[in-house]
């Protein structure tokens, strides 16, 4: 045991297979440990490099881990993949030993570890977000019911909760076993909207008290979703280098196909964190039409910026622009403990 110096876990509900090499990278322990003896386990260990895929649960481990002296590093399941000996043949031990063998590496680029406060805020935004999709889908399956009555009603959710009561009232057009069903998906759709509202207002108040989200929330089309799920997600933002890793992180740069000295620039990787990608997104949209709104003497230089990319480039890759370079800003922001300030009015 005193010669581990690289310890992988392949992590699991129940089993968690170990896999510890030495300093020269022989193999030191090979083993399948239950849940519950895996912390006792590695307490007997010198203090030494544990690496991990990020995956449920691997931040709770990471915590742990600290607090037995160890170094814990969680690692992206794409950049361990590579290090398993056969591809073929997937399975604990091999995946453990591919682990093991990534987290030395020196140019491995690792998950920042999250803190229970950062996990339990992006516990509501989770929630949250499937609270909505649920509410979606109850709209979708009223709006089944009712089309196979010869009830159509409009796609908006608010028009569709209006009309509802209208339609229920009128018992000549829905039998009475419909009218029952219909009533009970209403009253469904209207807890969810209760409890998102809930959630709507916790979210917002943690962002009213958070120093970094409020500085966030001062740049058009970050509001104070975005931004709590932000200092949630990013935690310490110096881990990134500069804001281009940051936005690559986020998946808003281009795929790159490059290969003989010719760069090809494709569409955006769309990978990281696809919540925080799409509030960028819908961010930016709103932040395209205040500047189209705004008066040519009174635009910003950003404004500016985005007016003259939108009628270059058209709509929706100014989006993905506009984006980018919301995601560098708020690096800026964060990495450099700055506030924003809007630059002077640009003159024609």
């Amino acid at each position: 045991m005193d010669k581990i110096t690289a310890v992988g876990l392949d992590l699991a509900k129940q089993i968690i297979q170990v896999h510890a090499v030495d300093a020269a990278g022989r193999v030191v322990l090979r083993k399948a440990v239950r849940r519950e003896r895996l912390l006792a386990l590695l307490a007997q260990f010198p203090c030494c490099v544990v690496g991990m895929e990020a995956c449920s649960g691997a931040h709770h481990w990471a915590r742990e881990l600290k607090k037995l002296g160890h170094e814990p590093r969680l690692i992206a399941a794409e950049f361990v993949r590579p290090f398993r000996k056969s591809l073929a043949a997937k399975n604990d031990a091999n995946d453990a030993e591919a682990i093991c063998t990534a987290v030395v590496q020196p140019n491995m680029r690792f998950v920042s570890i999250k803190s229970v406060e950062q996990q339990a805020l992006l516990s509501l935004h989770r929630v949250r977000q499937g609270l909505i999709e649920e509410r979606t889908a109850t709209i979708n399956r009223l709006r089944g019911v009712l089309a196979e009555f010869g009830v159509v009603l409009p796609q908006s959710a608010t028009v569709l909760q209006r009309a509802l009561p209208a339609v229920l009232a009128d018992e000549e057009r829905l039998p009475a076993l419909v009218q029952r069903s219909v009533q009970a998906l209403l009253e469904h759709l209207r807890d969810l909207d209760a409890h998102v509202a809930e959630f709507d207002r916790a979210i917002a108040q943690h962002a009213k008290s958070s120093a970094p989200a409020q500085r966030l929330v001062a740049l058009t089309g970050i509001g104070p979703l975005t931004a709590s799920a932000v200092v949630a997600s990013v935690g310490n933002a110096q881990d990134y280098r500069n804001g281009r890793q940051f936005a690559a992180w986020l998946g808003l740069v281009p795929r790159q196909y490059s290969s003989g000295g010719k760069i090809k620039l494709g569409r955006i990787t769309r990978r990281g964190d696809a919540y925080l990608r799409a509030l960028l997104i819908q961010g930016a949209r709103s932040a395209l039409q205040a500047a189209l709104r705004r008066a040519p003497a009174r635009r910003d230089r950003l404004s500016a910026w985005i007016v003259q990319l939108a009628q270059r480039v058209g709509y929706h890759k100014t989006l993905v622009a506009i984006a980018n370079k919301h995601a560098r800003i708020i690096w800026a922001l964060l990495a450099r403990n700055q506030t924003f300030e809007h630059a002077r009015t640009v003159r024609y």
